[in-house]
């Protein structure tokens, strides 16, 4: 169930903020193999937490997956799904680059299957049914990756979870739209 996955998200959250990435692999997020090989850290626990992330990207995939093979979704609506599914693939390879560089093995991914069965996605029976679902897991996504910011010590990791967390965002807005919900009432709801 998406249980599961919240799960998972406050878990990324509670690690993130007893041990925070060390400077090299910011610096591998950050595209920059040769500023990471001058700086110290713990591979280990880099290796831990990117993981983690990592199995949140994969699900992110599959969820998109089930979406787009659901029947469901419309023409125009199933081309954004299929972008979004796109940028996850590319959070998906960065951090699974950054883990090998640091030594470790990226996590695997769950079948699309194991997905589905924990997401419910055999209750899903209309087009808003699946934006909804898409819609409060990219929601949940983004305030994984900004509660995260306040614990890294090195501003580049805080950099690069905020720009996770805006990918995120705004696959929720785009959502948001395609359902015709209103705007949020209160200013500052992500992230609370």
């Amino acid at each position: 169930m998406s249980q599961l996955i919240d799960v998972r998200r406050r878990a990324f959250l509670r690690a993130s903020g007893v041990t925070v990435l060390s400077a090299s692999a910011v610096a591998l997020l950050a595209g920059s193999e040769k500023m990471a090989l001058a700086q110290p850290g713990n591979a280990a626990n880099d290796v831990g937490i990117l993981n983690t992330a990592l199995g949140l990207e994969h699900e992110a995939i599959s969820a998109y997956q089930v979406g787009a093979t659901s029947g469901l979704l419309q023409k125009p609506v199933l081309e954004v799904a299929v972008k979004f599914q796109s940028d996850h693939k590319a959070h998906r390879d960065a951090l699974a680059a950054t883990i090998k560089k640091l030594g470790g093995t990226p996590v695997a991914a769950r079948s699309d299957a194991e997905v589905a069965q924990a997401l419910n996605a055999a209750a899903l029976k209309t087009q808003a049914d699946v934006l909804r679902l898409a819609q409060r897991l990219e929601k949940g996504a983004a305030n994984a990756y900004i509660g995260v910011i306040p614990s890294f010590n090195d501003k580049m990791l805080a950099q690069v979870s905020a720009r996770l967390a805006a990918d995120e965002a705004m696959h929720w807005i785009v959502l948001s739209q395609a359902l015709k919900d209103p705007l949020p009432s209160n200013a500052l709801s992500f992230g609370a």
